[in-house]
């Protein structure tokens, strides 16, 4: 009994549910940028409109979009599920925020592998962890538009 009380306080509990949420985003997109980087993207370099772009790169634009796209569906319909706004604003919101995440990862990314000299995949993971945190209250407040006043008085993050 105890167990199943302890289990119901951790899935009723926001932020729990957004761990999980960023967790399996984040799983896939990690997975995908070891495939992508290992197997399908093995040339050091491509050309993308006249442009030449590392593969970690190209792995990264790939692998990150990916894990949005699950990141967000979660997000949707387990962590803000109370949230008013349509899902066509959420998903506006939540994909301008992944851009702006993208190019924070970017830029972490790129400072890993060449000024760090961290093998890339491992470099990935490092810089998605390093933007986990401010993505909770971003996607809260600006992509959800949640309120903690709408928090506390619906009880959705009960303790």
């Amino acid at each position: 009994m105890a167990k199943q009380s302890l289990r119901n306080k951790l899935l009723e509990n926001q932020v729990i549910r957004f761990v999980f949420s960023a967790g399996m985003g984040f799983l896939v997109d990690i997975c995908a940028f070891y495939v992508l980087y290992h197997n399908l993207l093995d040339q050091p370099k491509y050309t993308v409109f006249n442009y030449g772009v590392n593969n970690y790169k190209l792995s990264l634009a790939v692998s990150f979009f990916l894990g949005v796209i699950v990141n967000f569906l979660i997000t949707k319909y387990v962590v803000f599920t109370e949230s008013s706004t349509s899902g066509a604003r959420q998903f506006i919101r939540f994909a301008s925020v992944a851009v702006i995440g993208f190019f924070a990862n970017l830029l972490i990314l790129d400072f890993f592998v060449q000024q760090v000299h961290l093998y890339a995949p491992v470099a990935r993971i490092t810089a998605a962890l390093s933007l986990f945190f401010a993505s909770f209250f971003i996607h809260k407040f600006f992509s959800f538009s949640l309120s903690l006043r709408h928090q506390h008085a619906t009880g959705a993050d009960s303790e």
